[in-house]
């Protein structure tokens, strides 16, 4: 039987696609290993967004053909939105690689890898349209959570962004399929359930004429052993009235939503080819801390887009600072190729977006501080995500945050605590930006 490890880079959506691989993969006949020392056939599924994500799966590869070079593996395939993009560059400049297969490839995983073990070249590119949206899935999460993809691709043509190119036009999956997986995800034990898409409140309004994202959670929170339900990827100008309405409802969805800005200057929203002003922003953001006083905000900006001056870059310092979002992230303009931004006048000196970046996350983590200690003293439900044997804690999440791009609570107690299980914690400070806290034992 033939051993398949799987490393995946980039995003949960790449992620979703990883398990959908590995749950074929071992349907098929193969055995799945977590470690690519032990594999015969490495599987690299890369991210191809923006120049660091791009610089990340280069190396990867290079690192596993590494191991092919050393005869501890046999072969090397490479997937995702990297070979998707770059076909052609992936096949010519990494001759160590078995086979280069496009997202559309995504389904036959099983067969490309039975035809590189037999030495085979396999280069395979079919429509971005073939990419399964369903199907069993092999987690690779810790078992109490899951991303439950709804969408896949993406229509808006974001100036700067290439993932249209990559991954095609929006297409919504059925309702009652999501409801079924997620169903399935319940039966297994998973107890928090993250909702991605790459424009998640878009989601139905290619299949069934309008926006239906509100009554697609509100049929997941009624599945028996969901606790948890979180949004990431919400574009500002899909988040309606009755969307806040039903977060503000329903108690299983977490009062947290991730809304990629990416600025507040309408000249600058426009060249990237956003809808919104800062004033509508401010509308959206006061509308959701009105109707859910404990929301939590996560927003994403990109600095040094070209053309930025520096009043719009003193604008959106002084707008994040006036929001003072709860969760953040700010990256310097990646120009990619291929994309209008691209070929854009006025590009930004390298130096100048780097300085910006820095300026304001220096600003944010002032924020982040400040918030850290507002808590101090408060009793947060905390979902228990691991065990830090070094430190000898546990690691924990509340409502504010998602796995691995938000903070984590570290939990300080003798008593011996279990991945999904909700706890209640006194925080009594913060670690940089993660909090500390005791676990208040009931009476």
């Amino acid at each position: 039987m033939n051993k398949v490890g799987m490393i995946s880079l980039g995003c949960p959506k790449n992620q979703v696609d990883a398990e959908m691989m590995l749950s074929r993969l071992l349907g098929d006949g193969f055995e799945i290993v977590g470690e690519a020392e032990k594999a015969d056939i490495v599987i690299v599924n890369t991210c191809g967004f923006i120049e660091s994500a791009k610089k990340e799966a280069i190396e990867t590869i290079l690192e596993v053909a590494q191991l092919k070079k050393e005869g501890m593996i046999k072969a090397v395939v490479v997937t995702g939105c990297l070979a998707q993009r770059y076909s052609q560059q992936v096949a010519d400049e990494f001759p160590e690689v078995d086979g280069v297969v496009g997202i559309g490839a995504n389904g036959e995983i099983a067969d490309i890898c039975r035809k590189v073990m037999a030495d085979k070249k396999v280069c395979a590119f079919p429509s971005k349209m073939c990419l399964p949206l369903e199907g069993g899935r092999i987690l690779t999460t810790p078992s109490h959570y899951a991303y439950l993809k709804i969408a896949e691709g993406c229509s808006n043509c974001c100036s700067y962004c290439a993932i249209p190119q990559i991954r095609g036009k929006f297409r919504s999956r059925e309702m009652q399929s999501i409801i079924e997986e997620a169903r399935e995800l319940a039966s297994q034990g998973v107890k928090e359930i993250i909702v991605v898409a790459q424009d998640t409140t878009k989601y139905g309004l290619d299949l069934y004429g309008k926006l239906r994202l509100p009554e697609l959670l509100r049929a997941l929170c009624q599945i028996d052993g969901i606790e948890w339900i979180r949004l990431l990827y919400c574009y500002p100008e899909s988040i309606t009235d009755k969307l806040i309405e039903t977060m503000a409802a329903e108690s299983k969805i977490c009062h947290y939503i991730d809304i990629p800005m990416q600025h507040c200057q309408s000249a600058i929203l426009e060249k990237m080819n956003r809808k919104g002003s800062r004033q509508e922003l401010t509308q959206l953001i006061n509308k959701l801390r009105n109707r859910i006083p404990d929301i939590i905000i996560r927003t994403t900006f990109i600095v040094g887009f070209p053309g930025e001056t520096e009043e719009d870059f003193s604008a959106l310092c002084d707008f994040t600072q006036e929001m003072c979002f709860e969760r953040y992230g700010c990256f310097a303009y990646s120009p990619e190729e291929g994309t209008p931004a691209a070929k854009m006048p006025d590009q930004i000196d390298e130096d100048i977006k780097q300085e910006r970046a820095r300026i304001l996350n220096a600003q944010q983590d002032g924020i982040f501080e400040w918030q850290a200690q507002e808590l101090k003293g408060k009793i947060l439900t905390v979902i228990v995500d691991g065990y830090d044997e070094d430190e000898m804690l546990y690691l924990g999440r509340s409502y504010m945050d998602a796995p691995d791009i938000d903070t984590a609570v570290i939990i300080s107690t003798e008593e011996e605590l279990n991945a999904g299980e909700r706890v209640r914690v006194k925080i009594i400070g913060a670690l940089d930006c993660d909090l500390v806290g005791e676990l208040v034992t009931e009476s």
